[in-house]
């Protein structure tokens, strides 16, 4: 036999005898109830395109190449590899596994916290026909507000302006200057009760003007969110003149009288740039006295109790100032979307396919005399603030399960707002607590020991949901210590299966969440015809930070509109909200 065909037949035998370990392998990993962590290097998640970058087209995701299960975690989320140094019928504590009864957990909550590829259809569909009838309709789940935003910003603009932000667990208040050329800076500081300050965003190349910016943020405290109107809006012009002391000391000139526009993060029928109705609260603010009046007037009754020489002049939503801060940046942005405590989005639409208020738009506010604030119909496009937190309150096609029909009915604003207690960051934790309790109550979770944190509303926080998700251990070791030393699980009594099947729990609740936010823009980018390029412009801690969440979203994107999701771009616009808000001003100023 020649050498080199010797040579070639021992290569080639060489080569089958390791693609049959390799197969021995992945027999061994299905047996697994569930998965361990994934290698580091080669899942699906560290070939994904990095989060704010345009995929390259033709690429794919875990969700497209890999083809995982709908409705579940892609590869890249440690989903279903098994490891190789824990005994496979034993947890290191030497106690055999309940294979059958995590099994037949895991089935249950992986068919109920599920959104499998055919559901996603239906809720664009679904969504679709809200956003219709919003449009044409006041009394509709979907409210669909004008926003009477009308122009986006071209990076040209001038001044210095004033923006405060309204709606989550931060007050929000900032300073914009934009000056000719150049490339956005800022800084922020961040005021909590230990007053810990915050890293400053790295600064971004924009258009002709310089936008720099100083931000400050303060915690609202619980106890004025649900207290009197009038001591909460106190509470943000007090905010807003220590911020401006701060910021004085250290300007040579300060204006005479500064422009300030007011993000308020709330469902308010709004009637003009500067003016508008909250319709009612959410994300847990319940303050009296507010609910049917209009926010800017009661900002700027405090600001001029505190003899501010502030006016405000604007208006806009969170998801609204974000869509306007991008816009900024990147002229393509037509959709801003809020992944917070908790959700929302604004896009752009066309005057003339909002039919409720076709022929009669409403008159700009005396105050205001620009572009902006005068919505008319040689604009031609105007901002529309979806409220997309209460699609679907009906639950037509919502996939609500028995622990979400819980958070709602113990929630301050029951049966409304159905979308954002599946997505956003103020209930994941909650959903966790309450899936736990269950498992715990029938003995299937920690051989039925009793957990008094799991019989606590509340008790568990979001940040907690993120490190269990983040971890990749080989036995989920930082998920024992979580459940130990921070839910109070004794320390006997968590085994391997356990951990395994709380960090499922945890994935199904933040891929659930991901993938109906991906259905929510596939909808919107779909029915306004922007598959060919749209800047997704997305502000929140629950994008930024919850992991593989970015990932999620675009794998569900692809999974809805194939390979046009390469040309929707999803970039993190952080403080997107108070910086739109004073750009919205400055829109006004011009």
């Amino acid at each position: 036999m020649p050498r080199t065909a010797f040579v070639f037949g021992f290569t080639a035998g060489v080569a089958l005898a390791a693609t049959a370990l390799l197969a021995l392998s992945a027999l061994a990993v299905l047996r697994d109830v569930h998965a361990g962590p994934p290698p580091p290097r080669g899942s699906a998640a560290a070939a994904a395109p990095p989060v704010g970058r345009r995929p390259r087209r033709g690429q794919r995701d875990s969700a497209a190449a890999g083809q995982a299960a709908p409705g579940s975690s892609s590869a890249g989320d440690s989903a279903r590899t098994s490891t190789t140094d824990t005994p496979e019928t034993a947890d290191p504590m030497g106690a055999p596994w309940p294979r059958e009864a995590a099994a037949r957990s895991l089935a249950r909550l992986e068919q109920a916290f599920g959104v499998p590829q055919r559901k996603l259809h239906e809720l664009v569909k679904h969504f679709v026909k809200e956003m219709d009838q919003g449009l044409a309709r006041d009394d509709q789940d979907l409210k669909m507000i004008p926003s009477f935003v009308t122009v986006l910003p071209r990076g040209t603009e001038t001044g210095v302006f004033l923006g405060v932000d309204v709606g989550g667990s931060y007050f929000r208040v900032c300073e914009v200057v934009l000056e000719p050329g150049g490339v956005a800076a800022s800084a922020t500081t961040t005021t909590t009760p230990a007053a810990t300050p915050a890293p400053a965003p790295a600064p971004a190349l924009v258009g002709p003007s310089r936008m720099r910016s100083r931000q400050k943020r303060v915690q609202v405290p619980s106890e004025l969110k649900t207290g009197r109107g009038v001591d909460l809006f106190d509470f943000f012009a007090a905010c807003v003149q220590e911020f401006l002391a701060e910021i004085d000391a250290t300007t040579p000139a300060a204006p005479a009288e500064r422009l300030l526009g007011l993000t308020f993060s709330f469902p308010v029928a709004q009637t003009a740039i500067d003016k508008g109705t909250l319709m009612q609260w959410c994300n847990g603010y319940t303050a009296s006295g507010v609910e049917g009046s209009d926010p800017v007037q009661m900002l700027q009754a405090a600001l001029d109790r505190k003899r501010l020489r502030v006016r405000v002049v604007a208006l806009v939503n969170d998801a609204v100032g974000t869509l306007v801060a991008h816009a900024f940046k990147d002229t393509s942005t037509h959709l801003g979307v809020i992944l917070g405590t908790g959700t929302n989005a604004a896009y752009v639409e066309r005057i003339d396919r909002i039919p409720k208020y076709a022929g009669h738009l409403p008159p700009s506010s005396s105050s205001s005399s620009s572009a902006a604030a005068a919505p008319s119909q040689s604009s031609g496009l105007m901002v529309v603030n979806t409220e997309w937190g209460a699609f679907d309150d009906a639950c037509i096609v919502l996939p609500v399960t028995q622990y979400d029909l819980t958070i709602d009915r113990q929630s301050s604003n029951p049966r409304t707002y159905m979308l954002e207690k599946l997505v956003g960051g103020m209930y994941l934790a909650e959903l966790l607590r309450l899936v736990l309790a269950d498992l715990v109550s029938t003995g299937e979770l920690f051989g039925g020991a009793q957990v008094p944190a799991l019989s606590t509303r509340g008790s568990i926080e979001t940040a907690l949901l993120s490190r269990i998700e983040r971890d990749h251990s080989a036995d989920l070791a930082d998920v024992r210590n979580v459940l130990e030393n921070l839910v109070g699980v004794p320390r006997a009594s968590t085994t391997i299966v356990d951990r395994r099947v709380v960090k499922r729990v945890a994935e199904l609740i933040g891929t659930r969440s991901a993938r109906l936010v991906a259905a929510g823009i596939a909808a919107i980018v779909t029915r306004t015809h922007r598959l060919n390029d749209c800047t997704v412009a997305i502000d929140g801690s629950l994008y930024e930070n919850y992991p593989h969440y970015a990932n999620r979203v675009r794998d569900a994107l692809r999974e809805i509109v194939g390979v046009a999701a390469d040309n929707i771009l999803l970039v993190s616009a952080h403080d997107g909200s108070s910086l739109g808000a004073a750009l919205v001003a400055a829109l006004i100023a011009q």
